[in-house]
């Protein structure tokens, strides 16, 4: 089975390798009387911004910029939590090239727009961070930042950012999303009783499973069962899931696909994948690994997956649900 990842379109502002060591917050802190900002200045100050929060603000550039450092203007000040590193916050923003005036990107500003920025400096461009940091929810704010807070002199060719130019950042802070819980590597969950007919599964010291197939005809009907039982959050139907899985061919008895291969987890949502893996997964608990039996007609159907499942053939999946989100 081909599994296709959803993830967040931010790629081209996540940039690891701008990396700066931020003073200041503290995670937990609900007031922004503990929390040093990244100070506001001349040029942050020099761009008018007009418009209700959460509305697409009408922002007005003295170009060209030259912030000596990134600087950070509050338009709007909200009364919501104090946004701290590591958390990640949910936003909408409009991007500027400080240069030119020009618009480079933004949010639509509409229901269900926004996007969620990860507070953390070693995954995202350090003068977006700066202004963030400390930023209380229901603000909106401007960050005026420099090449050496974004992209340097290389610039970014696909977002239109020249070598050495300054970026600006007009983003309202919308919420403070709920710490997620890291994925857990393999299936931690209670043993449980092994099912009559099903094939067998061996587990090595990583929790990668081995899987036999008896050698008699496989069933007509969909069949599931929980090898390890876990004690973590319900899969839920539109959930998107991190697991590690196994797909074996019972007709050829032969592997098709295994992430446990390609030495990393796959994540997924609940509704991009064949209906019988579904199944497995919904109503399911982090922590728990299910062994499914699927036949054609909730696999890949008469058509199959050439060249390795043909329409008559019935999958069996080993999966450790290992996180949510």
């Amino acid at each position: 089975m081909n599994v296709t990842p959803r993830r967040a379109a931010l790629s081209l502002l996540v940039t690891a390798g701008l990396v700066a060591s931020l003073a200041g917050c503290t995670a937990g802190t609900t007031g922004s009387s503990d929390c040093a900002a990244t100070p506001s200045g001349s040029v942050s100050n020099a761009v008018k911004v007009s418009g209700d929060f959460g509305t697409k603000p009408d922002v007005t550039i003295n170009f060209p910029t030259a912030a000596p450092a990134t600087e950070r203007t509050v338009v709007i000040n909200g009364d919501g939590d104090t946004v701290v590193a590591g958390d990640n916050v949910n936003v909408d923003y409009a991007l500027f090239d400080g240069e030119t005036g020009v618009e480079l990107a933004a949010t639509e500003y509409t229901e269900g727009s926004t996007v969620e920025f990860p507070v953390d400096d070693t995954q995202f461009l350090v003068g977006i961070v700066k202004t963030l940091e400390c930023s209380t929810v229901g603000s909106r704010v401007v960050g005026v930042i420099p090449a050496a807070d974004s992209f340097g002199e290389a610039g970014s060719d696909q977002l239109g950012v020249a070598p050495g130019d300054d970026i600006v950042f007009v983003v309202d802070v919308v919420s403070i999303s709920a710490p997620k819980i890291p994925a857990l590597p393999k299936a931690d969950g209670a043993d449980q009783p092994a099912t009559p007919g099903f094939p067998t599964v061996v587990l090595d010291d990583t929790g990668r499973p081995t899987v036999t197939i008896p050698d008699e005809a496989p069933p007509t009907e969909l069949k599931l069962a929980v090898l390890k039982k876990g004690t973590g959050a319900v899969v839920a139907d539109g959930d998107d899931v991190t697991v590690h899985y196994v797909g074996v061919n019972w007709n050829t008895k032969v592997i098709f696909d295994e992430s446990w291969a390609r030495g990393e987890p796959a994540t997924f949502n609940t509704g991009q994948v064949i209906a019988g893996f579904t199944a497995a997964l919904v109503g399911q608990t982090v922590g728990s690994q299910v062994i499914v039996i699927i036949p054609p007609d909730q696999g890949y159907g008469s058509a199959g997956s050439p060249p390795d499942i043909g329409g008559t053939d019935t999958l069996v999946f080993v999966i450790d649900i290992l996180g949510i989100g």
